[in-house]
């Protein structure tokens, strides 16, 4: 898994719109809090996804993007998007490669593990973070380290 100074691989993936996002074209923009969640519909992605929508203004004020990414296809992206009204990207990583790049892959039928990484504007991991259970931990700690962040500023 990656960990706290790595560099970030510039993936390149589909969104719930079939729109190529490309990370780096992201981070160009501001930190980013990329969140890999295994599976679309299923209640603790669920429960994670809504909280990330849930702290939209939170995210905002400290400048974030939020992403998540999954193995689940395109439309299942797009109905889970419309189902819980998220309001980002939820990108689509069917090959696993993204998943593989930032090390939370695991073998199916959850082809990637629950974990949270913090990019800085640079492309670099602020902080990555794991925990299949505690559904909000990822997005509360990914707002202390942007707010740590922007204060140190």
């Amino acid at each position: 898994m990656l960990t706290p100074g790595d560099e970030v691989p510039d993936v390149e993936l589909p969104d719930q719109h079939g729109t190529t996002v490309r990370l780096a074209e992201l981070t160009s923009e501001g930190p980013v809090v990329v969140f890999f969640y295994p599976k679309a519909m299923t209640p603790g992605c669920t429960k994670e996804s809504c909280h990330f929508r849930d702290l939209a203004a939170e995210f905002a004020e400290v400048g974030a993007t939020r992403v998540g990414v999954s193995a689940d296809p395109v439309e299942r992206q797009a109905a889970f998007d419309q189902r819980n009204d998220l309001g980002y990207p939820l990108l689509s990583d069917v090959d696993g490669l993204a998943a593989a790049a930032f090390g939370v892959a695991r073998p199916g039928p959850l082809w990637n593990r629950r974990a949270t990484f913090v990019i800085d504007r640079d492309g670099t991991v602020l902080e990555a973070m794991r925990s299949e259970m505690n559904m909000d931990v990822h997005a509360d700690r990914a707002l202390e380290v942007l707010r740590s962040r922007r204060a140190a500023d």
